[in-house]
């Protein structure tokens, strides 16, 4: 019994000598990797001191792996229209497998850390299960919902700031200006989501690519009725060599009178949608102030009969 408690004191002494002797090995040769490096002109300090990643690195890289996994079993055509909706939403470096992967994270760890606060070491009861199905199924809802609605917010503010950015299109080619040139000193002005599209369309105009290609672009991230015209117009004037001042002139003008029409066709749904309101919520309330007075009395005097 002793021989084999010493044979295993030996065998341990024997593994940690060769744990070390492997650690200092590492360490040895990650020394002479920098050395090199530090020859061939480069920092090694700067090659060892490398940041950690942050949590949300952390966050974004587990997210897209889940996403990645989960896109496999959805069909192209979803995967084209949820990244066309996060473009359009202005979440340029936002891919479809990171939004699907913090979807599904949500939908699963909501609910899970929601069941650890209602368990408190005892079973779920039927009230509790139906509230962990609505809490995840509001986790997997709720992100499309705010990123469509953010998408709809920023094309009705795309239309909306399109006729001034025309008119100053207007007056610069007007002035004796190209059009791309025209299009580079608007977009420095222009604020907003419309800036951007049109600062990201003048970059890909940098790279190398055509101001009509790049407007085509900005019509498939931003696909909204003002955008469309502006772009159909500036290419049948490029096509067929018609003046674009004439054309953007006229396009102020068309566009102006369908801002106009669509306010009108606001301000006659408001009786509609201030129907519901009212029906709801001022008429009980004013049903309680006039007649709560009366009924009261009129209870308290059948009592006393």
């Amino acid at each position: 019994m002793v021989i084999f408690l010493l044979l295993g004191l030996v065998l341990t002494a024997v593994a940690v000598v060769l744990g070390v002797r492997t650690l200092a090995f590492g360490q040895l040769r990650r020394r002479e990797t920098l050395a090199q490096i530090d020859v061939y002109g480069f920092s090694g300090s700067e090659a060892a001191d490398r940041p950690r990643p942050t949590l949300r690195e952390v966050a974004n890289r587990a997210a897209t792996t889940v996403g990645a996994i989960a896109l496999r079993w959805q069909a192209d055509r979803r995967q084209a229209n949820l990244l066309a909706l996060l473009r359009r939403a202005g979440y340029y470096r936002t891919q479809p497998e990171t939004f699907l992967g913090y979807r599904i994270g949500a939908a699963t760890l909501l609910p899970l850390f929601w069941t650890l606060l209602l368990a408190n070491g005892g079973a779920l009861g039927l009230k509790a299960l139906l509230v962990l199905c609505m809490v995840g199924g509001l986790a997997w809802i709720l992100p499309t919902f705010f990123l469509e609605r953010r998408a709809t917010s920023r094309l009705q503010q795309v239309d909306r700031e399109m006729p001034e950015l025309v008119d100053l299109l207007v007056t610069t080619v007007e002035a004796g200006v190209a059009f791309a040139s025209a299009l580079q000193l608007v977009a420095r002005r222009v604020e907003g989501p419309l800036g951007q599209e049109l600062r990201l369309a003048l970059q890909e105009q940098n790279m190398g690519m055509t101001i009509e290609d790049a407007l085509q672009h900005m019509l498939v991230r931003i696909d909204s009725v003002s955008v469309r015209a502006f772009v159909q117009a500036i290419l049948q004037g490029q096509t067929l060599g018609v003046s674009i001042g004439k054309i953007l002139r006229d396009l102020a003008v068309d566009m102006r009178q369908r801002r106009r029409q669509v306010a009108e066709e606001r301000a006659q749904k408001a009786p509609t949608k201030i129907l519901f309101p009212l029906v709801l919520l001022i008429l009980p309330a004013l049903l309680i102030v006039a007649l709560g007075g009366p009924l009261i009395g009129l209870v308290s005097n059948l009592g006393s009969i």
